[in-house]
């Protein structure tokens, strides 16, 4: 055996886990299909502006031996997640808050806010007649109310999974955050930021010294690379590694279209989510707002933006998300019984696991792997 690990794939889980190998002494050879490193968190420079590749990546935590895991790596900057939803013209803040609640309904108070929140609530809890919510739309309007449920929810809901809110179950909603106050920080965690210089900073310095193949497909030559480590590490589709024995697991995948735009800032914001339905995009991402800030935004004389489509997942396609429903969970729990018994295995990450991580459990479930 040349190494003690084969780890297929340098996304987050895998360059962490290899970055742990070689600080214990282990070699470990990884592998990635793509011609790059780094996975979905993989960006691109254009007119000296990193571009998240694969759609917005924030990192953020409440977790401090996380946080000072990865800005031991690479520093982060300060960057805070405030995303603004468009409907039909009209800009709302996200999540919602009190500056949603004063444009919606021109309240000025939490008093006031809340009252017209329970009224609104009060027809959906009516209708519900002490039933649960059956359905995503049920679920929403019982949170949230009929109003904003119509702007900012229901169009962009369906777009981003191609179903009807009525489709859709209740539990995907159940922690739409609500608050108060006129804060327009997104996260709740205490703490959240974009590497400086980029993503790539963060994996080139994980995957330091350690061999990296590219363009290398697992599957392809999967008995020769089976042969020359100890161990595997597996950070692919679950169901592809055991060869769909039980059937394919189903995904959203996204697609992106961007656009260099020859101003220094298109939209003032580097999240803003189009939430009517007419419209075929999810969302605009204006990437140096990730970087950027102040004067040098002005300073850079061109912008990079994406525009976000959501589609139904099909063979060759990049898998992002998980589809949670009661057919698909089973399924996934049948294929984690399988991995469970591979004794030279560790699989890990959002499509090993079949399940959606933000950034900080990935890197937290690898810091915790036995190595």
């Amino acid at each position: 055996m040349k190494y003690d690990y084969l780890i297929v794939g340098s996304g987050l889980f895998g360059a962490v886990f290899a970055y742990r190998a070689k600080m214990a002494g282990k070699r470990s050879l990884v592998i990635d299909k793509r011609s790059h490193r780094g996975g979905n968190i993989y960006c691109e420079n254009i007119e000296g502006i990193n571009v998240h590749k694969y759609g917005a990546h924030i990192f953020h935590t409440s977790n401090k031996d996380v946080w000072d895991f990865v800005n031991s790596i690479v520093e982060f900057n300060r960057y805070t997640n405030s995303p603004v939803a468009n409907y039909k013209g009209t800009l709302y803040n996200l999540p919602f808050n009190m500056n949603t609640f004063n444009k919606m309904w021109g309240v000025v108070t939490p008093t006031e806010a809340q009252a017209k929140l329970e009224e609104q609530k009060a027809d959906v809890k009516a209708a519900l007649n002490g039933r649960e919510p059956q359905n995503l739309e049920e679920q929403a309007q019982l949170l949230i109310g009929k109003d904003i449920y119509e702007a900012l929810i229901k169009g962009y809901t369906q777009k981003q999974w191609g179903r009807k809110c009525t489709e859709l179950p209740a539990f995907i909603i159940k922690r739409l955050p609500v608050r108060m106050t006129f804060d327009n920080n997104y996260f709740n965690d205490k703490y959240q930021g974009i590497p400086i210089g980029g993503y790539n900073k963060l994996i080139d310095g994980l995957l330091d010294g350690i061999e990296v193949r590219l363009d290398t497909d697992f599957f392809a030559n999967r008995s020769e690379l089976e042969s020359i480590a100890e161990k595997i590490v597996y950070t692919g589709p679950i169901d592809e590694y055991f060869g769909y024995k039980f059937g394919k697991l189903q995904y959203r995948t996204v697609s992106f279209e961007m656009t260099v735009e020859d101003t220094s800032n298109y939209q003032g914001n580097a999240v803003v989510n189009y939430t009517e339905a007419e419209v075929p995009y999810t969302r605009i991402i204006e990437h140096k707002h990730f970087e950027m800030f102040g004067a040098e935004v002005e300073a850079c004389p061109k912008t990079v933006i994406s525009k976000e489509y959501s589609a139904e997942w099909e063979s060759g396609m990049e898998p992002y998300y998980p589809v949670n429903d009661e057919v698909n969970n089973e399924l996934a729990e049948k294929y984690r019984e399988s991995a469970r018994k591979e004794k030279n295995v560790i699989f890990g990450g959002r499509l090993a696991d079949y399940r959606y991580y933000d950034m900080d459990k990935v890197v937290e479930k690898a810091l915790v792997c036995e190595v």
